[in-house]
């Protein structure tokens, strides 16, 4: 299936893996490149030495295009780009709008540019700055996110830009795929689905514990880092909402400690990484650790298996989503799956 999507960064299918941090390694970003979709390594928790390393590791495995998440606000944001550059990275996408310098900088290096927007006005700044496509996502997706639903923000960001447009949000299957073709999207980009693979290198209990999640168990908080934040609910999800200001700055001073050792981070870097994420003074310095450490959260889940202790970000699609396949055999089950709707269709289109 050929699209603007496919057409610009060289892949076979319409289909992006999104860059979760902990969960997009090069394993999964591997099998998702060698069934013909774009895979994206999820470098915001990963040192720029273990960034350039699973690079390599990938580039080793296979010659198929694949992509790199970058964190636009992070103090080192620059040097990471330039690992991108060197290491001839096809595809680079972030979380958040990046510099115009930013995008300058790596589309002359011939690196394809894809942030990650969840409003129009978003995606049309990075658009008009010269970004190459958007990842568009709606409030069903998981992680950080908005209030505007995926079939009602895509039309608009659709209509405001002219680059390729990816949805993300709520998608996990053939239909959906063409649901968003029809909005007027090149593709989608799907974070959960890929998370509940045989190829993702999650522990089988947090796997287990996203299989027997109902819809109505995917929750949205702002008590982990002071924004909205998509994940399954849980007693520790619980507990954070209840924890009260003395709590949350325990909580923060203990992830803190433990990410800087992990990450070699100083103190002053991750102050400035969580600040930058306080919005208008509006989060408290509790707050702004959590907000710079939230990747331990995660890490305690993702990595740990630690259910009990950590953090699941996930989309509204958990809830509906039973099995395990492969990357191979997820992308080849969407497409045909894609190809099945749209042959149905026609037989509904009358003659003219």
């Amino acid at each position: 299936m050929r699209t603007a999507l496919t057409e610009l960064v060289g892949v076979r299918h319409p289909v992006v893996q999104t860059g979760m941090g902990w969960v997009a390694g090069p394993r999964l970003v591997t099998a998702v490149a060698a069934a013909g979709g774009l895979g994206i390594l999820g470098a915001a928790t990963m040192t720029p030495e273990r960034l350039r390393a699973a690079v390599r590791e990938v580039r080793s495995r296979t010659d198929r295009p694949f992509g790199v998440n970058l964190r636009a606000d992070a103090g080192d944001a620059a040097e990471r780009a330039a690992i991108l550059i060197a290491e001839g990275v096809r595809v680079a996408s972030f979380a958040l709008a990046p510099s115009r310098e930013l995008i300058a900088r790596l589309k002359d290096a011939g690196v394809v540019v894809i942030p990650s927007v969840g409003a129009r006005r978003h995606a049309e700044k990075v658009a008009a700055w010269g970004a190459d496509a958007v990842i568009v996502q709606g409030g069903e997706g998981g992680g950080h996110t908005g209030e505007v639903a995926t079939s009602v923000l895509l039309p608009q960001v659709v209509d405001a830009v002219g680059v390729p447009v990816v949805a993300a949000g709520g998608f996990h299957d053939g239909r959906g795929l063409v649901a968003a073709l029809a909005y007027g999207a090149a593709g989608v980009a799907m974070g959960t689905r890929f998370l509940l693979t045989s190829d993702s290198t999650v522990p089988a209990p947090v796997k287990a514990a996203y299989l027997a999640a109902s819809v109505k168990d995917v929750t949205v908080t702002d008590r982990v880092d002071g924004l909205p934040h998509r994940m399954l609910r849980t007693p520790f999800v619980t507990a954070l909402e209840r924890a009260g200001r003395t709590a949350t700055l325990v909580r923060a001073l203990r992830h803190a400690a433990a990410f800087r050792a992990l990450s070699g981070l100083t103190w002053g870097r991750m102050l400035r990484d969580g600040r930058a994420l306080r919005h208008g003074g509006e989060l408290g310095w509790g707050r702004v650790l959590l907000a710079a450490n939230t990747p331990m959260l995660l890490k305690a889940a993702m990595v740990d298996g630690r259910t009990d202790l950590g953090v699941m970000a996930a989309g509204q699609v958990a809830g509906v989503i039973e099995d395990l396949p492969s990357c191979a055999a997820l992308i080849e089950r969407i497409m045909a799956e894609a190809e099945g709707v749209l042959r149905g269709l026609g037989r509904h289109v009358p003659e003219a």
